[in-house]
């Protein structure tokens, strides 16, 4: 038998069987138990290829196999959850700031302000919670350079200059306070401290404030929350 003939028999054992007993099962008839009136000897039959009904296989490779391939499992996943700015050649100082921050926001902490005009060539702008973006969009085409983060009208703020459209959203990880007379405020939901976006002001406990130098927008600013709750 060619060896990588043998090397798929075993893996398509291995995968269908969670135990090496399991397999020695599936290898003994019933004539087999009628007869040697042992599953223990039966099993020992099936194991020495004196049983069986399809491929011997012994212990040491299916456990070898099992192993080698539940870390081949285990290194795929590792792999899905690499960030996805890892390895582009960023050089906005908008795309490296995002990078900067992308693995910290797995858990919520940044909004992004971005002003601009958009296909349309209607300025708009909005306030976007960025670890909420990344959940439900892949940042590649971002990261790429094939499209620009823009705000939608399902982000945390939006507003269209043009056609006067304002919307506000609360995410999983803000909520937004557009009642306040002082200005939009958002509320951090994990340690419910206060995020105040505007400029004139302080940002609020934990809270920074960064306007980023970018040839992509008009403008755009970052503010970076750092949650002191415990979990």
């Amino acid at each position: 038998m060619d060896p990588d003939e043998g090397l798929t028999a075993v893996d398509n054992i291995v995968t269908q069987f969670s135990t090496y007993e399991d397999f020695l099962d599936s290898q003994i008839t019933t004539v087999d138990l009628y007869y040697l009136e042992d599953e223990s000897l039966a099993r020992q039959l099936v194991e020495l290829g004196y049983r069986g009904t399809g491929e011997v296989v012994k212990r040491e490779d299916f456990e070898a196999r099992k192993a080698a391939i539940e870390i081949a499992m285990l290194a795929e996943r590792t792999q899905k959850k690499t960030l996805t700015s890892a390895g582009k050649d960023l050089q906005d100082n908008f795309l490296k700031a995002l990078a900067l921050r992308e693995e910290d926001n797995r858990n919520g902490k940044t909004v992004i302000f971005i002003r601009d005009r958009n296909s349309h060539g209607q300025e708009v702008s909005g306030y976007i919670d960025y670890a909420h973006r990344l959940k439900i969009e892949d940042f590649e085409v971002y990261f790429s350079g094939k499209r620009r983060l823009l705000p939608k009208p399902t982000d945390m703020s939006f507003y269209n200059w043009d056609s006067h459209i304002a919307v506000c959203n609360s995410t999983p990880n803000y909520q937004v306070i557009a009642d306040n007379p002082e200005g939009l405020l958002f509320k951090y939901k994990r340690d419910r401290k206060i995020l105040n976006v505007d400029p004139k002001t302080l940002p609020g406990d934990n809270s920074t404030r960064t306007p980023i130098q970018t040839e992509l927008y008009i403008q755009a600013v970052i503010f970076d929350h750092i949650s002191r709750r415990k979990t």
